[in-house]
């Protein structure tokens, strides 16, 4: 290895192997109840939730350390209001048939169409950008490496992260998404990815029996 400036190993709980199946367990228990919700309270959430759950997101592992991504996050009821508009253009078309028919037969049990109201109810959006050209210091111009991946697993954190804080949330993937770079004011080195929007759930927030089902072990797994 490269000799390199080095920072001992965090230290990790001594635990036993059954309290580490124990925490591993626990932990599955909790983020299993975390449910995509379509029907938000307009409850206000203070912004330090918010800036906790971004931290968060921040610590993912990324290509060469690069952190290659960016969110921009909307409270403005214009802005917010303006973000659905435009993306309920784009589901319009989608679901018109731009989808295609086997997509919108995958989509038929979760009952979802072109309304996208929560995008006015929830008090949060939190658009995520995937960076080509960055680098860890302001000011950088380098190539990023593995946005994609890295990307994906920085909303992984920050989805846990949200549901840990008691909040619901939704990851809105309007197809194409261009629109959100405009809005958001982002350069156009960097590619929208998704928008998490986060809230508490409505009063009668219910989801569809169909997004409940997960695949056991035996189907996500293999062990070699």
């Amino acid at each position: 290895m490269k000799e390199v400036p080095h920072l001992p190993y965090i230290a990790l709980p001594a635990l036993t192997d059954d309290e580490r199946i124990a925490a591993a367990r626990a932990f599955r228990e909790d983020i299993a109840e975390r449910r995509t919700c379509r029907m938000f309270s307009d409850a206000p959430v203070p912004r330090a939730v918010i800036e906790e759950a971004i931290l968060a997101a921040g610590t993912a592992p990324s290509g060469a350390n690069h952190q290659p991504w960016h969110f921009a996050v909307v409270s403005s009821p214009d802005l917010r209001h303006r973000i659905r508009l435009a993306a309920e253009k784009e589901e319009a078309e989608f679901y018109a048939g731009k989808a295609g028919q086997e997509w919108l037969e995958a989509l038929a049990p979760l009952g979802t169409d072109a309304d996208k109201s929560y995008l006015d109810v929830a008090p949060w959006h939190i658009v995520v950008f995937g960076q080509r050209r960055g680098g860890i210091d302001p000011g950088d111009d380098k190539q990023n490496y593995y946005v994609v991946e890295s990307v994906g697993i920085a909303c992984g954190f920050l989805l846990a992260a949200l549901h840990k804080a008691g909040l619901a949330t939704l990851t809105h993937t309007p197809s194409p998404m261009g629109f959100l770079r405009t809005l958001c004011r982002r350069p156009a080195a960097e590619k929208p990815v998704m928008i998490i929007v986060a809230g508490l759930p409505a009063a009668d927030a219910s989801v569809p029996v169909h997004a409940t089902r997960k695949k056991p072990l035996d189907q996500i797994s293999t062990w070699l």
